[in-house]
């Protein structure tokens, strides 16, 4: 079983990059819609086997944490777009990003599960710190507010990013969907030895460290459910 759902996320992964999204282009609505309908479809499809195959309790546990997870993703999905704004990502390049930062949290996320299955096994009290630290993320998103931008400048003086822009080459400028690039030590517009992360790299990293932060409420919510 294991070995069949890891040859499926990794089937997904390379259609979804080699075939949907060949192409550099902006994703649009339609396009959005589309490629979210057919991974939900995929999804349930997924719990329609576990049901049949493990039994009645795991498949109501299997879409019971799927509706959750799928609503706790959309705070992710404000910060995400905070980022790519306060970084200046255009939404062409925005699909690449994404989908490294998938591959990184998938490894992220199951290091994170294999973690909260010892503490919930060892101390299963710490259920209800997961829970309250769950209400309390759940009351800030519902006050949410930018309306003078305050989250993407939030972003811009984020600690990790100040730290990355000081200590390593980093490029002004976007070079397509790419993440490194080599150029000259003293003018970045000229090819040559030097290599440079670009800012679809930046967002990656911290696409990648804002999933490990929302990682703390969607984790132990799930746990609530099913160990």
């Amino acid at each position: 079983m294991w070995a069949v759902f890891l040859a499926l996320v990794l089937i997904l992964v390379a259609v979804d990059l080699g075939l949907f999204n060949k192409k550099e282009q902006e994703i649009g609505v339609r396009k959005s819609l589309s490629l979210s309908g057919f991974y939900i479809a995929i999804s349930l499809i997924f719990g329609a086997w576990v049901w049949s195959t493990l039994g009645a309790q795991s498949g109501i546990e299997f879409y019971t944490s799927y509706v959750i997870e799928k609503s706790l993703s959309l705070d992710n999905l404000f910060v995400m777009a905070v980022i790519f704004s306060a970084l200046k990502i255009p939404r062409k390049h925005q699909h690449r990003v994404l989908f490294w930062g998938i591959l990184g949290v998938i490894i992220l996320r199951g290091l994170m599960i294999g973690l909260g299955a010892a503490l919930v096994h060892e101390f299963e009290w710490v259920l209800y710190l997961f829970g309250a630290f769950l209400a309390f993320t759940g009351v800030r998103l519902l006050f949410w507010d930018d309306e003078d931008g305050e989250h993407e400048e939030a972003v811009t003086n984020n600690r990790l990013l100040k730290f990355l822009r000081k200590h390593l080459n980093i490029t002004e400028k976007i070079y397509g969907q790419r993440f490194f690039v080599r150029r000259d030590k003293d003018d970045e517009t000229k090819p040559g030895a030097v290599l440079y992360m670009t800012p679809l790299l930046l967002a990656l990293l911290m696409i990648e460290l804002a999933d490990v932060v929302f990682a703390v409420d969607s984790v132990p919510a799930v746990f609530a459910i099913t160990s």
